[in-house]
């Protein structure tokens, strides 16, 4: 759809581009199944090795958009505005688990739905003029699109009320030192940074880095024993893979690696 673009560099590197600058690339009714096809399309594909999301011109994401289907109707009744949000749900839920590295390149505005889109990567790049907002507080709503769930865990209970509850504009100055986004660059250097970090993190092996991504998501929720065990079947598998083998012998005769996922 020309709202979503999607471009696949040879390397593996997908990179998903909000495509509505007249809207700030708020997400509306009709991009929300767009965002759980892809993210569903990349998650099959056995080429497809790290997931970049962006905005067009000089935007992220300004949320979803309340006036074109991108929100529950209010007058639908509250059966039809649990549908619409369980699929607001669906596609936060596509994101967290796709078992590929995903890169948040944040160029600007990533505010309500937007800003927990970019909380919802793995890694978020920032350029020096992008701003961050749980916004949602003034306009009446809640947290979503996990930010309930992801914004603590980021950052800690606390500071997470805070920005949940104040809603405020924060700066990626701010952000970077909340612990928010990873970097922050000058505008003028933000595709090369991500381009950079996405093709070195898709030169890895990607069933080493997707175990490795499972594990890390689900840290949190185990015990020590638990991760342990995950950690022996992982490195076990690794043990047993061609990828591995490369990798060894890579360093044996001083070469890169050349990794093609089995």
């Amino acid at each position: 759809m020309e709202k979503i673009l999607v471009t696949r560099s040879d390397d593996g590197v997908v990179t998903l581009t909000l495509n509505r600058p007249e809207r700030k690339n708020a997400i509306d009714g009709e991009m929300w199944q767009g965002l759980i096809d892809i993210f569903d399309e990349v998650a099959a594909s056995t080429t497809d090795r790290v997931l970049v999301i962006t905005g067009s011109s000089d935007s992220f994401c300004s949320g979803a958009d309340l006036n074109a289907g991108g929100a529950p109707d209010a007058g639908g009744g509250a059966g039809a505005a649990l549908n619409a949000m369980r699929q607001v749900g669906r596609a936060a839920l596509r994101l967290h688990e796709l078992a590929k590295p995903t890169i948040a390149k944040v160029n600007g505005v990533a505010v309500g739905a937007g800003c927990n889109l970019a909380l919802g990567c793995d890694l978020i790049v920032a350029s020096d003029t992008a701003r961050f907002s749980e916004i949602f507080a003034r306009r009446g709503l809640s947290l979503d699109f996990g930010g309930s769930w992801l914004l603590p865990r980021l950052i800690g209970l606390h500071k997470a009320k805070e920005i949940a509850f104040l809603a405020e504009i924060i700066s990626a100055a701010e952000a970077e030192r909340y612990g928010i986004v990873n970097r922050v660059v000058p505008a003028a250097d933000l595709d090369a940074e991500v381009d950079d970090l996405a093709h070195r993190i898709a030169a890895q092996p990607p069933l080493q880095i997707s175990a490795s991504k499972k594990m890390l998501n689900q840290s949190l929720s185990v015990s020590m024993a638990e991760a342990l065990e995950f950690e022996s079947i992982a490195q076990s598998l690794a043990f047993s893979s061609r990828d591995t083998r490369e990798a060894m012998l890579a360093f044996v005769e001083k070469r890169d690696p050349k990794f093609t996922g089995a």
